[in-house]
């Protein structure tokens, strides 16, 4: 075989892989990497902070579906990824982080920059490690990307030290390729004691959650769904599963993102069928309310998820599109069909009658406004993304989706500051597709320095700001301690002038602080974003002191604004 740099057989696997762009800071060590980057077809962009790299790989592998790739220098380029793995990792999204290392002969000796991130890594990873051989280099990376795809997907890192990233290794490329990736199937009694209990309910509900759109399995949920007459429900990371102007589509029950009729729908049914959900905390809420007297069936690819939040009725292991293509087949072959479109009808009634208002026309603006004008304005094809606060709960709430993929969230670790980077990734991996980000003034300016790379590379999208002036989910946590404090950010008239500090960045940016101004703020950035080719931000003041419906059980969500 030929000999070649490694670094060139390592950059010939991450385009092998499927990698179209990475996206990193270049260091003293890693440049051997970047030097064998130069001449491959993947793109790369310089971010302006470590994490943001992360959260771009993130969301261009929420997006595409394949492995995200985040690159960084030894040292604190290094420790500033560690909260990107974590919300990779809390999602179940497939990325890899490569970092420079000092040279082998010297980390044991405090070398500049040497930190042994690969210890760091492991809590927040599915695998981190430091490559000691350079023969060794082009599999581990395959490893890498088998791993970060197999089973619950995750986040994987590799650290170069220099001296290795130097060496040259026998390779040659054109015989190489992805190394497979198992994907459990069920067990088929299990399937057919799965369709027992669906038949033998009278009010049954699928939950479809994350699982559902990693493994590409929307379509065999429609065509189930369609063939048995069962209602779906979604959970955050669920969102898009099935298109929700669907006549099956149950909304989306929990303590925070939810609905009210979603909450009461829930609470009627009978059984559950949740297909790649974890029964996450902010969904169940009390799980003795939760559970009820309803029985459960738990479908997940990580055999260590059944049973972790409460014992299932039936626990089944397996990838979830090949779960819903076997039960859709089992029920095509059995002879008994249910009718259940009195539970249809009933479900249809509960959404009509348990609404959540949204055409407040009122000033200062309340946020479900903001959400009803996003739904009119952007189309099914939209691509958003949102992160945490008090106006990730009234995406939840009030946002409709219709698509896969669409509705980028960071559901789990919540990091502030995700939404621009992860725009940034969402829109590289689909150039020509529109994409909007909703954010609160706090989150903005974690991250805010990635707007440069946008920028530069003339990356579009649309942010669209909830600003409150506040921390105003810990505001309205504050209640129950009987304190408001350290929680305002407002200072002069407006406090930190956004406006401006997307000018400063070369982008453009209005203010909207009257509820019908919304809408054509909306049509504005859209047609500015298209014509600058740079993110273009719409700003709006809302009501400061506004709070979110939630509660403690989905049978005591507090509803704080009128609801009709």
């Amino acid at each position: 075989m030929p000999k070649v740099p490694v670094m060139q057989a390592v950059v010939d696997v991450l385009a092998s892989e499927g990698v179209t762009t990475v996206y990193g800071c270049p260091g003293a060590a890693i440049l051997p990497f970047y030097a064998a980057l130069e001449h491959s077809p993947i793109e790369h962009l310089i971010v302006r902070h470590e994490e943001g790299a992360t959260h771009m790989a993130d969301g261009w592998a929420r997006t595409t579906g394949n492995v995200g790739v985040a690159v960084g220098t030894s040292g604190p380029a290094g420790t500033n990824m560690i909260t990107g793995l974590y919300t990779a990792q809390a999602d179940s999204v497939p990325i890899l982080c490569v970092t420079g290392q000092a040279v082998s002969t010297k980390l044991h000796q405090e070398a500049f920059q040497a930190v042994d991130i690969v210890r760091i890594a492991e809590p927040v990873t599915k695998w981190a490690v430091q490559v000691r051989e350079a023969a060794q280099a082009p599999w581990i990376f395959r490893e890498a990307f088998r791993l970060a795809r197999s089973g619950r997907p995750g986040p994987v890192l590799i650290d170069l030290p220099l001296d290795v990233q130097r060496q040259e290794i026998e390779w040659d490329a054109s015989i190489d390729a992805p190394l497979p990736v198992e994907v459990p199937a069920p067990h088929p009694p299990r399937v057919e004691r799965a369709l027992d209990l669906l038949l033998a309910a009278e009010r049954p509900l699928i939950l479809a959650g994350g699982g559902v759109i990693l493994s590409e399995a929307a379509e065999p949920l429609r065509q189930l769904a369609e063939h048995l007459g069962v209602p779906v429900q979604v959970t955050l990371m669920g969102k898009g599963a099935l298109p929700e102007n669907h006549e099956l589509f149950a909304g989306m029950a929990g303590i925070q993102t939810s609905q009210r009729w979603a909450n009461a729908a829930f609470l009627e049914s009978d059984l559950v069928l949740a297909v790649g959900a974890r029964f996450g905390d902010r969904h169940t809420g009390e799980l003795s309310v939760y559970r009820g007297r309803r029985k459960f069936v738990h479908v997940d690819v990580e055999p260590t998820q059944l049973g972790r939040v409460f014992g299932p009725d039936l626990g089944i292991v397996s990838d979830a599109k090949l779960f819903l293509h076997a039960l859709l087949d089992a029920a095509r072959h059995r002879a008994q069909r249910p009718d259940h479109a009195a539970w249809v009808r009933r479900i249809g009634q509960l959404r009509r009658e348990l609404p959540r208002r949204e055409d407040f026309d009122t000033t200062p603006i309340k946020a479900p406004r903001v959400f009803r004008e996003l739904n009119r304005t952007f189309g099914p094809d939209t691509y958003f993304v949102t992160a945490i606060g008090l106006y990730q709960i009234w995406s939840g709430q009030f946002q409709t989706v219709h698509r896969p993929r669409h509705y980028q969230v960071c559901g789990q670790a919540g990091p502030l500051g995700w939404e621009i980077p992860a725009a940034i990734g969402v829109r590289t991996a689909r150039p020509d597709a529109e994409v909007v980000a909703v954010v609160g003034d706090y989150s903005f300016q974690f991250l805010v320095e990635e707007l440069a790379v946008a920028a530069q590379y003339e990356i579009p999208f649309v942010l669209v700001m909830l600003n409150n002036e506040y921390l105003g989910l810990i505001r309205q946590a504050e209640t129950g301690y009987g304190m408001n404090r350290e929680v305002d950010i407002h200072y002069d008239e407006h406090g930190t002038d956004n406006v401006r500090i997307m000018q400063a960045y070369g982008c453009s940016g209005r203010r909207v602080v009257e509820p019908e101004e919304i809408a054509g703020a909306l049509e504005w950035a859209r047609g500015q974003a298209r014509r600058t080719s740079r993110p273009v931000l719409v700003e709006v003041m809302i009501d400061r002191a506004a709070n979110a419906s939630m509660g403690s059980a989905l049978d005591s969500v507090v509803e704080f604004e009128p609801v009709s």
